[in-house]
């Protein structure tokens, strides 16, 4: 078992808990959820021991096995991809040796006891490590790296020629190959394709010892998770069940808060009105005075802060043609560094209709964001033709875009430049509704996060007359309310939009088609994301 017992932690001033408890045993997966700065990191960090508690105790004992996964990964240089993998086990590769050193102590002459106390320490070691998988290391690292999208030709190639986020995907694999007893995951699915997301599900959902982790994808969690631990206004609750229970529990809970709230306030304004009537009458002296005992010895109820129900609506756009993008034998290559051709795609045939919400989607290094810049203008194809239709005013977004925020501006700052003729009333309530109250709209863009610029890239976007939207990723860094708000936004947006992301719930609840990217042509599915992927699994598919 590990969790917290009667913790207090505070940070930066705050108090992020106080007297919080949790507990988590073998076969439960928790998830963390809770606002940004609530404290799910620290959470990770007060188990894994790298912070400690101001008060009350965290359980973690010394006798379990404990894998951490972090977004900060550390360096990594000098090994092939599956040399990394294998070097997060350095405890197996030492008990080897120490088995093989005891198999070449056996076959030397010593006396019964010590002989019998040696085989015992072999078992012993022998079973430690067959559980923790010793014997099929090799095999399983392999398994892990192609489930998280690396090829074989991959397994043997330096570390360094890969990207932060296949990185991030060797860190990962390294924690899975540890077989820990308890797995600490914080934003694991970050930097994953949708197949890598839906490898990694089914792993976790197999896996028997304690997980606890957190993530912004909503399919994801409903699918591992048995459990939510919610970190909220200085208090841990823990929820049974998946994350659609817990917002219907959450819920339920809050009205029956608020219902409590209001029978206290109206008792406590009765006694309140009779110690006022009374105070002064000496025959009433015992009774008042009674009351006000009572009055203090009184829990009183604490209704936290309501969050801004947060709705953005698109001004209706103008009107476009009726074809918005015909794509005709469209092919990409691309120069490799070392001069030569890499073919992406070829004969992509397609077209996008006025309406149409259409999710793009095919394996990891299939074309996806590249067939994006090319419909954006971004980059021209090499063979074929992709003609956009009349009347298109285009919103493209990609996580490149961050980059060409001003560091200097403010948030405020940076929607002025885009829309220089919008009031600062409008500009504020568009912000508001990416989540930036009034006071954050002043905040520098250098001190954002990932998920803060991709906000203010979105509303520079949507706060444009756009009616063809372009999102290639636009998920990624935004936590589950913020893709809530976008996702409703583009649901009731009266344009055309093609969009590329690996969260399934935001695809299921926007798309009415999907286009996909196999082995260098173009598949189209008349339906949403969700039918699609139904009849996929249906199959045997890949997505």
């Amino acid at each position: 078992m590990i969790g917290l017992s009667s913790v207090t932690k505070n940070q930066g001033g705050r108090t992020l808990y106080s007297n919080a408890s949790f507990q988590a045993q073998p076969g439960d997966r928790i998830g963390l959820v809770g606002p940004n700065g609530a404290g799910k990191t620290t959470i990770f960090r007060l188990l894994s021991g790298e912070e400690a508690a101001d008060n009350g105790q965290v359980i973690r004992p010394n006798s379990i096995t404990l894998g951490y996964f972090s977004q900060d990964v550390g360096e990594m240089h000098g090994r092939s991809v599956l040399e990394e993998t294998m070097a997060g086990v350095e405890d197996l590769a030492l008990l080897k040796s120490r088995i093989a050193d005891m198999e070449q102590r056996l076959a030397e002459p010593m006396d019964d006891d010590a002989m019998a106390a040696l085989l015992e320490a072999y078992g012993d070691a022998q079973a430690l490590f067959e559980s923790r998988g010793g014997y099929d290391l090799d095999v399983r690292a392999q398994e892990i790296l192609s489930g998280l999208g690396f090829s074989l030709d991959d397994f043997h190639r330096s570390v360094e020629n890969f990207s932060g986020g296949w990185k991030m995907r060797i860190a990962l694999a390294r924690i899975l190959l540890l077989k820990p007893d308890a797995l600490l995951m914080d934003e694991p699915t970050n930097h994953l394709d949708l197949e890598s997301i839906m490898w990694l599900e089914q792993w976790l959902m197999e896996f028997k010892g304690i997980l606890v982790m957190t993530s912004h994808d909503r399919t994801f969690m409903n699918r591992v998770v048995n459990k939510i631990v919610e970190i909220a206004h200085g208090n841990i609750t823990t929820y049974s069940g998946n994350y659609d229970f817990y917002e219907r529990e959450r819920d339920i809970r809050k009205e029956q808060l608020l219902a409590s709230f209001r029978r206290q306030q109206e008792m406590l304004a009765k006694e309140e009105e009779f110690i006022a009537k009374f105070a002064a009458r000496a025959s009433h002296a015992a009774q008042v005075q009674s009351r006000v005992k009572k009055l203090d010895k009184i829990d009183r109820i604490e209704v936290p802060p309501e969050e801004k129900a947060v709705k953005f609506q698109f001004n209706k756009p103008p009107r476009s043609g009726d074809d918005v993008v015909k794509m005709n034998t469209v092919g990409k290559e691309w120069a490799s560094a070392d001069g030569r051709k890499k073919r992406v795609f070829s004969g992509v045939t397609g077209l996008v209709r006025r309406l149409d919400k259409v999710a793009l989607v095919g394996v990891n290094g299939a074309g996806k964001s590249t067939l994006l810049k090319i419909i954006a203008g971004q980059t021209e194809a090499t063979e074929g033709a992709c003609n956009l239709g009349a009347s298109l005013e285009v919103g493209y977004f990609s996580q490149h875009a961050l980059e060409v925020l001003s560091p200097n501006r403010t948030i405020l700052e940076q929607l002025q430049s885009v829309a220089p003729q919008a009031s600062i009333g409008t500009l504020k309530t568009l912000l508001g509704a990416f989540l930036f109250s009034d006071d954050e709209v002043n905040k520098k863009i250098s001190v954002l996060s990932g998920g803060e610029k991709s906000r203010v890239v979105l509303a520079c976007i949507l706060i444009r007359p756009v009616n063809f939207i372009i999102l290639d990723e636009p998920t990624n860094h935004l936590d589950i309310r913020s893709r809530e708000i976008l996702m409703d936004a583009l649901r009731e947006f009266e344009g055309t939009v093609i969009i590329v992301s690996h969260d399934r719930h935001f695809l299921s609840q926007i798309t009415n088609r999907v286009f996909r990217i196999d082995h260098g042509e173009m598949q189209i599915y008349e339906g949403g994301f969700k039918e699609y992927l139904n009849s996929s699994m249906h199959d045997g598919k890949a997505h």
